[in-house]
């Protein structure tokens, strides 16, 4: 029988963070594939909706302070599968050309600690309209060390002091995966809560995300009063956690808050942090809290500490912005880290309108129930929704059988608009390696409203994407749709194809003798 191996570490030094960083540089972007690593919640056409909205608003806000020459900086940390860059940069791009105003000009960069990301994101053909409009750039970037941004697209670095606008930056699902210290406060002392691991013998033959699952976590409490001290630079929070909090556990971001110092050197005017996690702005959230459980989902996740930002940086004269009301799937919050920003009056409207009043926790909570309830859904409810969401191509390929089935009772407005969706869909799909074929679903949707050029036109799409795996339904309907285009030859050519998938189909074979 193997025995277990025991080892004792401070949290923030536990090898659950190498493993980490393991498994994100081993997988790259495949990591997101099928949601293993779940990423719709804060990456959805929605929420880059309601981030576009608030990066136009703050460079009206910029230009209303007449800053135009210099460009805006937009940084996203952990840019992940690079589908929320997409998204922010499709929507801006619709602001910007729909408004007609001045504006100073920006550069979305993405950055992540692993390389193969950096690399994936340089080739994706989603982003290379933007590459190209110099729109966007890509950059390594490491937490926890990194000081400047060396950009992979223009050879070129930033580094401190180098930008005259304020820093932008974007940072989803992000504070929640960097290493973090675990503190125990009680009867107004510090503790650290160092973390023994249980781990398996065999551990090193096995992959990250297999070591994860077989780890086993402890917690001891030792006493830590250099966070006491007024030496330590976030002496200001501790002092609020000794006076207000008892028997509680607290994930401090020492990690997160320097990444923050750090990049708020590189530019001589602060910045703005745009960020979502599932993290708690309130200290009452805090009090009596347990340890940390890990949350496993290939890698794993913690909670934020948004108190201890908000604070931190509050006390340096910022402004912040979280929902007034309890969030129950992801807290989205602003940190205006700028002289006077209560000036930012378009970003705080953004915030107000799409964050606080209805934001991406309130759509993700309906769209949980809608999941659920949609085989009880008629077609308007659907499109409804399907609009709130910014046409999502999640949605729709969960929808398209209910879609399907209310075709007979679809009106001509009512099929116009799904065509429309679909169309608009389309034209701002991220393309990730996932299960479901996005062109196939929407090609027959439009085959069964009897729009058969459209129809032609997705099925084609899909075939192109995937020929070693054809479903011989696709070669049928493409037939009928060149038959109902006169398009004869084409017609002939694919029933040919189907034969050779399905020599028994008696359907192809009495068209093709009829036309042969």
């Amino acid at each position: 029988m193997t025995e277990n191996k025991q080892q004792r570490y401070r949290f923030s030094e536990a090898p659950i963070w190498d493993l980490q960083r393991m498994y994100y540089e081993e997988l790259g972007t495949k990591a997101w594939n099928n949601d293993q690593v779940p990423q719709y919640i804060t990456s959805n056409p929605m929420i880059g909706t309601s981030y576009a909205e608030m990066i136009f608003g703050f460079l009206q806000d910029r230009a209303s302070k007449g800053h135009l020459s210099e460009p805006v900086i937009i940084v996203e940390l952990g840019a992940g599968a690079g589908r929320l860059a997409y998204h922010v940069l499709h929507e801006l791009c619709k602001l910007r050309d729909y408004a007609g105003i001045s504006l100073p000009p920006f550069r979305y960069i993405m950055t992540d600690l692993a390389m193969n990301n950096v690399l994936a994101w340089r080739e994706h053909p989603a982003l290379q309209s933007f590459i190209a409009e110099g729109l966007l750039d890509v950059a390594q970037f490491d937490a926890v060390h990194g000081t400047e941004l060396n950009l992979v697209v223009a050879g070129t670095t930033i580094r401190t002091g180098d930008l005259q606008q304020p820093l932008l930056i974007v940072a989803n699902y992000f504070f929640d995966g960097i290493p973090q210290e675990l503190l125990y406060i009680s009867e107004g002392q510090i503790y650290e809560a160092d973390v023994i691991v249980e781990s398996p013998a065999n551990i090193d033959s096995l992959t990250p995300s297999e070591a994860l699952q077989q780890l086993s976590l402890h917690y001891e409490h030792r006493r830590a009063p250099e966070y006491e001290q007024p030496s330590f630079p976030y002496r200001d929070v501790i002092a609020v956690y000794q006076e207000q909090l008892e028997d509680s556990h607290i994930l401090f971001p020492v990690a997160g808050l320097t990444c923050l110092e750090r990049l708020n050197k590189l530019s001589q005017a602060g910045f703005l942090l745009i960020t979502a996690d599932k993290g708690d702005h309130l200290l009452d959230n805090w009090e009596f809290s347990d340890p940390p459980e890990l949350v496993l989902h290939g890698c794993f996740s913690l909670t934020a500490n948004y108190h201890a930002l908000q604070y931190f940086f509050e006390q340096q004269g910022a402004l912040s912005l979280f929902p007034p009301h309890h969030y129950e799937n992801i807290n989205v919050g602003c940190i205006f880290n700028l002289d006077t920003p209560m000036e930012y009056t378009n970003t705080r409207l953004a915030y107000r309108r799409f964050v606080e009043r209805f934001g991406a926790d309130d759509f993700f909570s309906l769209k949980v129930w809608v999941d659920r309830n949609i085989e009880s859904m008629k077609l308007q409810p659907i499109l409804s929704f399907w609009r709130l969401g910014g046409y999502d191509a999640e949605f729709f390929i969960q929808s398209a059988r209910q879609i399907s089935s209310l075709l007979p009772e679809a009106n001509d407005e009512e099929l116009q608009d799904i065509l429309r969706g679909i169309e608009i869909m389309w034209s701002s799909y991220y393309v990730m390696e996932q299960r479901y074929d996005l062109a196939l679903d929407a090609g027959l949707i439009l085959f069964e409203m009897g729009m058969y050029e459209h129809s032609k036109r997705f099925l084609e799409l899909s075939v192109d994407a995937d020929d070693d795996e054809i479903v011989s339904t696709v070669y049928y309907c493409l037939a009928i749709c060149c038959f109902e285009l006169e398009l004869e030859e084409a017609a002939v050519d694919y029933l040919r194809l189907l034969v050779e998938l399905e020599p028994d189909h008696e359907e192809a074979i009495a068209l093709l003798s009829k036309f042969e």
